[in-house]
C-alpha cells in the first residue's frame, strides 16, 4: 500500500461505483466478496489510520447499505449468529466429540439430528404479530439488520398470515429463513434478460440479494424470489409447544410457511453425515442452490445445555461440500519467482467463475504437480477453489480426437534474470539461486518493508519497483541511504511523498530485532520463531556467536526455533552478501537488539502461549501479537495442547476455535482481550 490516503480515496471511489451498479442499476460487475474485500481493506486502512475515517464512509453503513441509506435498520431481538463449519467427516466428528463431552450421560448414538440443506441465498428475518406479517429484516452484522419489510411483502411464499392450522399464535414470534431464487426461475430471468437486451445476474444468491435491495418494491415483486423457512426464533405472549428442531419445521409449514422438503431427521452422527454425503452427491438435481448441510441437534432441551461460543452456537454445525469445479481452457505454463528464489509454476487460464469469483490464473504449486497432473498448454482442465481461496488447476479434460501438445518442461532458467534454476536434493521445490535476481531483489525489499517486518510506510512493491529501476535501491541497506531529493523525481512520487517515505524509513530503524530478523527473509523463519530469537540472543551479537562451528545444534535447542529453522539460519548467515548487507544494515543505526520486555508492562504472559485470530478490537493483528510478547508470553500461529489461550476477534479462523473447543483451551472474545493482558487469565465466558 503505497500511500493509505490515496488508497482511501480510490476504494471509496471504487465502492461508490459499485453501489451504482449493485443498487442503482441492479448489474453488479463483481461478486459479494469481492466487494466485500473491497470495504474489508478500507475498513483496515481507517483502522490503522483513524485521520482517513470519514463520516460518510461505507465502513460506516449497516450490513453494506448503500449510501442512501435506503434502509431503516433493526437490532434483531435475539442476533442470528453464524455457524461453525465443518468440510469432511473428521471435522463432523471432532463436532461430535464436543457435544460428547458437553453432555455427558447423553448417547450421542441415540440422539437424532436434523439435516437441512444450506441454501445459498439472503438470510432473512420474518416478525409475525397477532399472526399478521409485520416485519423483516435481513441479518446485517447479526445484531444489527436492514428493514426490507415491504420488499419481502411481494414474495409469493412469505404469507401476509399464518394458517390458522398452526393457532393459537404468540403475540410475536420471529421466522427465520432464506430468500432465495429458484434455479430455474433464475435461469428463465436471465434469459428474458438477455433477449431484452439487459445484463442478466452473475448467480442466483446475488440475484436475491440484489432483488431485496431495491428502492421501489414494485421491482423486487418482478423478481422470481422465493423463501424457505428453516428456524422459529423469540416468541412473546404466548409459546408454540414444540420441543424440537423437526417438530419446529412441521409447525412452519403448518402455519403457511415453506419448508424445504429435503430436510431430514437422522438418529446417529453417522447417519447424519450420509445424509450429508446424500445431499452432496445431488446438489446439482435439487431446484435451489446448497453450499452444504447444517446439521443440528434436534433436541431443544439439549440446545439450552449446549449454549453457544461468541459467535455461534454449538448444538449446530454447517458441513461445507467440497469446492466446486469448472472447466476452462489453459493458455499457458508460466513461472513466478519469490523473494527467496522459489519458482512456482501457475497457470494462465481463460477467465473462469468459479468458486465466487472468476479465475484467469491458478498455481500448479511444483515441478512434479504439473508432471503427475500431466497438463499442457491448450488442455481443457478443471479449476477449483483451494480451501475456496486459492484456485488450483485439478488436471485436464480428456477431448477424444484432439491433439494435445507436447509435455511442458520446466524452464533451466530463470525467467528474470536468465541464470539456472536449480532443484535441491530431497525437496521439490526450485530455485534461482542468483541473489541479483530483479525478481528476488524486489520481492526481498517489499518483504522487508512490509508491515509484519520493519513496517516501512508507503513502501509497497510497486514503489520498490520504482526505486529497483531507477537505480536507487538493490537491497534493504540502500533504503538508509535514500534522501528525499533521490527520491522526488520518481513517477507518482513528489516532495511530501518523497519525504514521507524517507521519514518512515528513518523511523524503521527503532524497530526491535525480532522485526529486522523477520525482514531478513531468512527461510522458514516466521514472526513468533524471530521473537523466541530474539528473545533468547537478545540481539545480533549473541546469535552470531551462537550461529558459529556448532551453530545448528546450539540455535536448535531454542525454544520454537528447531533443526530445519536453525540451519537455515546459520546457512544465512555464513552467506557473505547476507553478512554485507546486515553489515550496512548495522552501520545505517538500524537496531540489532531486543530488550525482552516493554519498560513499565507487567510480565503477565511470561511462558504463556496466546493464539489470535480474527480482528481484535483496538489492535492490528501485529499489534495484539506484539501486546502478548510484550508482556513475555509468545503468540504462535496455530493451536496447539501448549496454548493458554486463544482469543477471538472479528471475522476469525473456524479451524482455530474449533480446534481450541477440542482441545478445551479457553476461547476470548476479542473485546477482553485487553483484561487478559492485564490479568495474565483468561476471563471466564459464559454462553
Amino acid at each position: 500500500m503505497s500511500d493509505p490516503a490515496a488508497r482511501a480515496a480510490e476504494l471509496r471511489r471504487l465502492i461508490a461505483h459499485h453501489d451504482e451498479r449493485y443498487y442503482g442499476h441492479d448489474a453488479p460487475e463483481i461478486p459479494d466478496a469481492d466487494y466485500d474485500a473491497l470495504v474489508a481493506e478500507l475498513r483496515r486502512i481507517e483502522a490503522d489510520h483513524p485521520e482517513l475515517a470519514t463520516e460518510d464512509s461505507p465502513t460506516h453503513r449497516v450490513g453494506g447499505a448503500p449510501v442512501t441509506s435506503l434502509f431503516a435498520p433493526v437490532r434483531h431481538r435475539v442476533p442470528m449468529m453464524s455457524l461453525d463449519n465443518a468440510f469432511d467427516r473428521a471435522e463432523l466428528d471432532a463436532w461430535a466429540e464436543r457435544l460428547g463431552r458437553q453432555l455427558p450421560g447423553v448417547d450421542l448414538a441415540s440422539v437424532d439430528f436434523t439435516c437441512e440443506p444450506k441454501v445459498d441465498g439472503v438470510a432473512m428475518s420474518v416478525t409475525f404479530q397477532d399472526g399478521r406479517f409485520a416485519r423483516a429484516a435481513t441479518r446485517g452484522d447479526g445484531v444489527v439488520g436492514e428493514d426490507v419489510t415491504a420488499n419481502v411483502a411481494t414474495v409469493a411464499d412469505v404469507p401476509h398470515r399464518l394458517a390458522r392450522a398452526a393457532a393459537p399464535f404468540p403475540r410475536l414470534v420471529e421466522v427465520r429463513g432464506e430468500v432465495y431464487m429458484p434455479t430455474e426461475r433464475f435461469a428463465e430471468y436471465n434469459r428474458r434478460a438477455l433477449a431484452e437486451g439487459t445484463k442478466p445476474f452473475v448467480n442466483p444468491r446475488n440475484a436475491a440479494a440484489g432483488s431485496l435491495r431495491q428502492k421501489d418494491p414494485a421491482v423486487t415483486a418482478t423478481r422470481p424470489l422465493a423463501f424457505w423457512a428453516y428456524q422459529i426464533g423469540e416468541t412473546e405472549g404466548g409459546e408454540w409447544a414444540v420441543d424440537r428442531q423437526s417438530a419446529a419445521l412441521d409447525l412452519l409449514a403448518r402455519a403457511g410457511l415453506p419448508v424445504s422438503p429435503d430436510a431430514r431427521r437422522v438418529t446417529g452422527v453417522e447417519a447424519a453425515f450420509e445424509r450429508c454425503a446424500e445431499l452432496a452427491e445431488h446438489r446439482h438435481d435439487l431446484p435451489y442452490e446448497i453450499d452444504g448441510v447444517v446439521v443440528k441437534v434436534d433436541d431443544l432441551a439439549l440446545h439450552d445445555r449446549l449454549g453457544a461460543t461468541s459467535r455461534a452456537p454449538r448444538w449446530a454445525i454447517a458441513f461445507k461440500f467440497p469446492p466446486e469445479e469448472r472447466t476452462t481452457r489453459l493458455v499457458a505454463i508460466e513461472v513466478s519467482i519469490g523473494r527467496t528464489g522459489r519458482a512456482t509454476p501457475f497457470a494462465v487460464l481463460e477467465p473462469v467463475f468459479v468458486g465466487g469469483s472468476t479465475v484467469s490464473l491458478a498455481t500448479l504449486h511444483n515441478e512434479d504437480q504439473v508432471r503427475a497432473k500431466d497438463v499442457r498448454p491448450g488442455d481443457l482442465v478443471v479449476v477449483r477453489k483451494a480451501g475456496d481461496v486459492i484456485p488450483e488447476v485439478v488436471g485436464p479434460v480428456v477431448e477424444p480426437g484432439s491433439r494435445r501438445a507436447r509435455r511442458w518442461r520446466f524452464p533451466t532458467a530463470c525467467p528474470s534474470c536468465g541464470m539456472p534454476l536449480i532443484r535441491l536434493d530431497g525437496e521439490s521445490d526450485t530455485y534461482c539461486t542468483n541473489i541479483d535476481c530483479p525478481a528476488q531483489r524486489v520481492q526481498r525489499i517489499a518483504h522487508f518493508g512490509s508491515r509484519a517486518a520493519m513496517d516501512i510506510e508507503g513502501l509497497g512493491e510497486e514503489r520498490v519497483d520504482l526505486l529497483v529501476d531507477a537505480g536507487l535501491v538493490q537491497d534493504p541497506a540502500d533504503l538508509y541511504t535514500l534522501r528525499p531529493d533521490d527520491v522526488a523525481g520518481l513517477e507518482r512520487m513528489g516532495p511530501l511523498s518523497a519525504a514521507n517515505l524517507v521519514a518512515a524509513v528513518e523511523e524503521s530503524k527503532t524497530r526491535p530485532f525480532s522485526r529486522l530478523l523477520v525482514a531478513l527473509g531468512i527461510r522458514h523463519l516466521g514472526p513468533a520463531g524471530a521473537q523466541a530469537l530474539a528473545r533468547a540472543t537478545g540481539g545480533l551479537d549473541r546469535l552470531v556467536e551462537l550461529a558459529g562451528p556448532e551453530g545448528v545444534a546450539t540455535l536448535a535447542e531454542v525454544e520454537g526455533i528447531g533443526p530445519v529453522i536453525a540451519e537455515s539460519i546459520v546457512g544465512f548467515l555464513d552467506n557473505p552478501a547476507n553478512r554485507e548487507v546486515i553489515a550496512r544494515l548495522r552501520a545505517a543505526g538500524v537496531n540489532v537488539t531486543e530488550t525482552g520486555e516493554a519498560p513499565g508492562v507487567a510480565q503477565t504472559l511470561t511462558g504463556r502461549s496466546v493464539v489470535v485470530t480474527g480482528t481484535v478490537p483496538g489492535f492490528t493483528r501485529e499489534e495484539a501479537e506484539a501486546a502478548i510478547v510484550a508482556r513475555g508470553g509468545r503468540s504462535p500461529g496455530s493451536v496447539s495442547a501448549k496454548t493458554f489461550a486463544l482469543v477471538v476477534g472479528d471475522a476469525p479462523g473456524t479451524s482455530k476455535v474449533s480446534r481450541a473447543e477440542a482441545l478445551g483451551i479457553p476461547v476470548v472474545p476479542g473485546d477482553r482481550f485487553v483484561e487478559l493482558l492485564e490479568t495474565g487469565e483468561a476471563p471466564t465466558v459464559h454462553p
